[in-house]
């Protein structure tokens, strides 16, 4: 397997290179569509494209019957201006491949030409999902809503990313608790306009938004367990026209993340009484409005342990590493993991001869390419794995 990787690397180092240079933000990943298609036209290898408006799935069926697995590579990229001084920069003004999607996509590239070369002796079959709008709406939900993960049904499914945190040739995986969810919520404080210098004479829902903001940070502090992990963060507020003015109304709005689906629903409605009752108390009203994000991203036991005894054994034990804490962060990939048993892992791709490896949404982020070799021999042979498994898990 790793001599078949090595043969196609020069093309699909070719691709993340072309991919890099043409990035496309979520829902507009038209032309990134059809580079995908055109490979795999080239490969021989059936896909639907169109799905979420600029996904495609691919399939590989094998010539014997058995189970379906499937792995996941999103395709957007961000609105940020390239730094680095790289031959093959984004020619796209203002978008970027800052976060490895690129890197995800040429990986599974990789991995469904493998597929595709090995058909013959395949039981069971292998899709490749290409997602788009990670970075945004979710393509993974709406892809899944399209019905990718039927006819046939996928049993497992795996999704990596890239991370420089580790260098090229290691993994970090975790079971359990890998990703938190996410929830957006807006926050509108009225109260009653009026001049400064009659504060009396009104309600001032700025003053109201500072006991609110204060009230929220209670939430974590003494209505959470230390042991469980919640996050609730205000990132805008906008209020008020003029220096002398009380305003009408504030608007504050943040993202409020969580590991555990009851903690979830309970940190919600809890933030809904702490805004009413404060904006009460002080003669205003406080209306709380919630954006469903992502749901927490859970990674099976059973599938983390084959991808982890696979890493192992290609890699080297001290190749692998097992997350400490779950991460605050947030990846669409919960979807698919709800869906069926499934896994997502960190890639390593830290370059140890650099000073400095940028982190994801960096404008100067970069990754050690060599890390495309890991991924598609890690994905090859773990799908492998679990479609020569009789676990039904």
């Amino acid at each position: 397997m790793k001599d078949k990787v090595e043969s196609i690397y020069p093309e699909i180092l070719e691709i993340r290179r072309e991919l890099h240079m043409n990035p496309e933000l979520s829902e507009m990943e038209h032309s990134t569509m059809e580079t995908i298609s055109r490979y795999l036209d080239r490969y021989g290898i059936e896909h639907q494209k169109g799905i979420a408006k600029t996904g495609i799935c691919a399939i590989v069926r094998g010539k014997n019957q058995g189970r379906t697995v499937a792995a996941r590579a999103d395709i957007d990229a961000l609105p940020i201006e390239e730094e680095t001084d790289l031959w093959f920069k984004s020619r796209n003004k203002g978008v970027m491949h800052a976060c490895g999607h690129d890197v995800h996509t040429a990986i599974h590239l990789g991995v469904a030409r493998i597929f595709k070369e090995m058909e013959s002796e395949l039981s069971g079959n292998v899709k490749i999902f290409f997602q788009p709008a990670e970075e945004t709406v979710g393509g993974a939900h709406r892809m899944i809503e399209e019905g990718v993960m039927d006819d046939p049904r996928v049993e497992n499914v795996l999704s990596l990313h890239v991370h420089t945190g580790i260098p090229t040739g290691t993994v970090e995986l975790k079971k359990g608790k890998f990703n938190a969810s996410t929830n957006e919520f807006t926050i509108t404080v009225t109260g009653r306009t009026g001049h400064a210098a009659y504060p009396e004479k009104s309600v001032d829902p700025v003053l109201i938004s500072g006991y609110i903001i204060v009230a929220l940070q209670s939430l974590v502090s003494r209505n959470i367990s230390p042991l469980d992990s919640v996050v609730l963060t205000i990132g805008q507020i906008h209020g008020g026209v003029k220096n002398n003015v009380i305003p009408e109304k504030v608007v504050l709005s943040g993202t409020l993340r969580t590991l555990d689906p009851d903690i979830r629903a309970y940190s919600k409605g809890r933030i809904e009484e702490l805004v009413e009752i404060t904006a009460r108390a002080h003669g205003g009203t406080g209306e709380v409005e919630f954006e469903e994000g992502y749901p927490s991203l859970i990674n099976d036991g059973y599938v983390t342990q084959v991808l982890k005894e696979t890493a192992q054994d290609l890699l080297g034990k001290e190749k692998v590493h097992i997350k400490a804490h779950p991460s605050m962060g947030a990846d669409d990939f919960s979807f698919f993991a709800e869906a069926a048993s499934g896994c997502y892992y960190s890639l390593g791709c830290g370059d140890p001869e650099k000073e400095e490896n940028h982190p994801i949404h960096h404008p100067r982020f970069q990754v050690d390419e060599g890390c495309i070799k890991t991924g598609i021999l890690l994905q090859v042979q773990t799908l492998l794995r679990l479609l020569n498994s009789d676990s039904k898990e």
